[in-house]
């Protein structure tokens, strides 16, 4: 499965116990925080809350474009068993 692939399926299986915020980091090194998203194919909607520099609010960023996402609200790592990780093998 490809980044693309990988990106596609976590944000369209977002856990609903989870809050759909957190901070996308680009593979062009720019961070994008954002407290909700919507999907299309090939991209995803971010929304901010509060503007960029430029006074952006919402990105629109091509799943093959995300680098790594960052889950800024506290939560156990259990919750992250939705997205499909699991603990490691005794």
């Amino acid at each position: 499965m490809g980044d693309e692939n990988v990106w596609k399926d976590l944000f369209e299986n977002w856990p609903p116990s989870l809050p759909p915020k957190g901070l996308v980091v680009t593979k062009g090194g720019e961070n994008v925080p954002f407290v909700m998203f919507l999907l299309r194919p090939g991209i995803v909607l971010l929304q901010r809350d509060k503007p960029d520099t430029a006074g952006g609010r919402q990105v629109m960023l091509a799943y093959d474009q995300i680098a790594a996402l960052k889950i800024t609200e506290p939560t156990d790592l259990v919750r992250f068993q939705a997205f499909g990780f699991a603990p490691p093998p005794s």
